[in-house]
């Protein structure tokens, strides 16, 4: 490459790079900045950070909302990954013609929006009395399409002639799953749990339908309310936003390596 096509590239980057992270610099900032401020578009940090903070905690409860989505949030990723790893190990292992349809069926319900199945969950939840219930939550995505595939593809992957041997050996297929599968799956759990934690931190719409009780808010239920009213307040939207922000980048940034190895597997 030459220095003509180098510079190109970098300033491309750069730039891109730029536009990227501004969001999140500017979102860091309207938190420090009193509302008129944001309005008026200052990119400087600002000195109503405390202000902003004093004015949040007395309109919302905040550590209800974040408990509230730490618990529902980490059950529904342990039981998401535990089911749909379950599941992609057993259509690849065992599959068969009648094994391949349904997983044709199950890829099928990807096009579905879950707005078009969204009243008959909730009449069919309001029956089984399972409103404002972390059971109700995670129910209609404990397990999804995109994982089982991807645990699916993963296990394309794993030797056949291992799980021979520990067949011969004695070894239940639980336990084959639990001693030799999972360990050398890490970086597709990895990725799983980062796609799952985020989806059921970031959900807005099937909590907002579900939950009407005052105790079961969640943080991006918490973000909507601020946002309701003749006046918003943008500095203290902005802080809740970002208190809403950090967990997930947290939990990508930390499991941003076998995030891309686990993806790329899956791929393959």
């Amino acid at each position: 490459m030459t220095k003509g096509k180098k510079f190109f590239a970098y300033t491309f980057l750069i730039v891109v790079s730029f536009i990227s992270v501004f969001p999140l610099y500017w979102m860091m900032v309207a938190a420090t900045n009193r509302s008129v401020d944001v309005t008026r578009g200052t990119l400087m940090f600002g000195t109503a950070l405390f202000d902003n903070a004093q004015k949040l905690l007395g309109s919302q409860n905040v550590s209800t909302a974040l408990f509230n989505s730490f618990k529902y949030s980490i059950i529904m990723t342990f039981i998401s990954l535990l089911i749909c790893s379950i599941a992609g190990y057993g259509f690849e292992v065992f599959h068969d013609k009648a094994k391949d349809l349904v997983m044709s069926v199950i890829l099928l319900a990807m096009m579905v929006p879950f707005a078009a199945t969204m009243i008959p969950l909730y009449q069919m939840f309001s029956k089984a009395r399972l409103l404002n219930s972390t059971l109700g939550f995670i129910l209609p995505t404990i397990s999804t399409p995109f994982l089982i595939m991807m645990f699916r593809q993963s296990a394309r992957s794993f030797p056949s002639d291992i799980m021979e041997a520990a067949r011969l050996d004695g070894l239940s297929e639980f336990q084959i799953f639990y001693r030799m599968f999972l360990p050398t799956m890490r970086s597709t759990y990895a990725a799983a749990l980062t796609i799952t934690f985020m989806s059921a931190w970031n959900s807005y719409l099937w909590p907002k339908v579900i939950m009407s009780d005052a105790k079961s808010i969640t943080m991006p239920m918490l973000v909507a309310n601020l946002t309701q009213g003749y006046v918003t307040d943008y500095g203290t939207l902005m802080l809740a936003v970002l208190i809403c922000t950090i967990p997930t980048v947290v939990i990508f940034f930390l499991l941003q390596k076998s995030f891309a190895e686990g993806i790329t597997g899956a791929v393959k």
